[in-house]
């Protein structure tokens, strides 16, 4: 979670930094003219229509919020890059020691040949190399050595999939969060250009639509904000579940080279004792 906290910092950063600076460098475009009845009446440029104009002329609650909603919007595409790095990287890494154990004769020859992997298939292979070694330590009854394997792998599945899926959590937040801090953005400008509209006493559209323009601009952020986490969030829920299957997979593949070297164990033990009591 540091890379994400640092992340927004930086994206903060930068936004105030380039917001100042067109703020010292911008000129004033917009005043009044005089119209034939002789009354004054407000004209806008059209710069000052634009996001970066609307944001300059909003209230500081409004210019807030826009800023918290751009600085969702680089967490969730921070999340994105750091996620997908992660994750296709862990199932690249996964994919040959799923094949590797598949087509291995014993856990033994799987455990030396996956020496030189790596990624999160060896946690697997170690947390049943462990149990093994165990077993014969303490001289365990062998016929629950597959339960014990078994639950060692499932413990080993479920702390790598938390692992993984940290940090996902805030696409949710963003998400659902996002369009209700743009409807209050919304809310707080238009409250403003009411506000205004009884100060100057006219209806003039001019003076009414960049308080409105300023409202909606909170909103339009808000859905930019939202849309893309709750995709984001939804793809990394199909790839944390291709990625579990991608474990699970693993796991029974171990259990089946366990489960072979222990009857192959139980066997030879047999014919032993055959043999001695011929």
């Amino acid at each position: 979670m540091k890379r994400y906290w640092i992340g927004l910092g930086l994206w903060l950063l930068v936004i105030t930094v380039h917001v100042q600076a067109s703020e010292s460098t911008a000129p004033a475009e917009s005043g009044s003219v005089v119209t034939a009845s002789g009354s004054q009446a407000t004209h806008l440029s059209v710069d000052a229509l634009s996001p970066l104009g609307m944001y300059q002329a909003a209230d500081p609650i409004v210019k807030a919020v826009m800023l918290i909603l751009l600085a969702a919007s680089g967490v969730t595409w921070a999340v994105l890059v750091t996620k997908q790095w992660q994750l296709g990287r862990a199932r690249r890494r996964l994919a040959p020691l799923v094949s590797l154990c598949a087509h291995a004769e014993s856990f033994a020859a799987a455990k030396a040949a996956a020496s030189c992997h790596q990624g999160t298939g060896l946690a697997f292979l170690s947390a049943a190399q462990t149990e093994l070694a165990l077993t014969e330590q303490v001289d365990a009854v062998s016929q629950g050595v597959k339960e014990r394997v078994q639950a060692r792998l499932e413990r080993v599945q479920v702390a790598q999939a938390s692992m993984m899926n940290r940090g996902t959590g805030v696409l949710a937040s963003i998400g659902s969060v996002a369009p209700f801090v743009g409807l209050f953005g919304t809310v707080w400008g238009i409250m403003n250009a009411f506000i205004g509209i009884a100060h100057t006493q006219t209806t003039n559209l001019a003076v009414v639509a960049p308080g409105i323009a300023e409202a909606l601009l909170a909103t339009a952020l808000g859905l930019v904000a939202a849309i893309p986490a709750v995709i984001v969030y939804n793809y990394f829920t199909r790839a944390l579940a291709a990625y579990r299957a991608q474990m699970g997979d693993l796991a029974v593949a171990i259990l089946v080279l366990v489960s072979r070297d222990l009857d192959s164990e139980c066997n030879a033990q047999t014919e032993l004792a055959w043999r001695q009591a011929g």
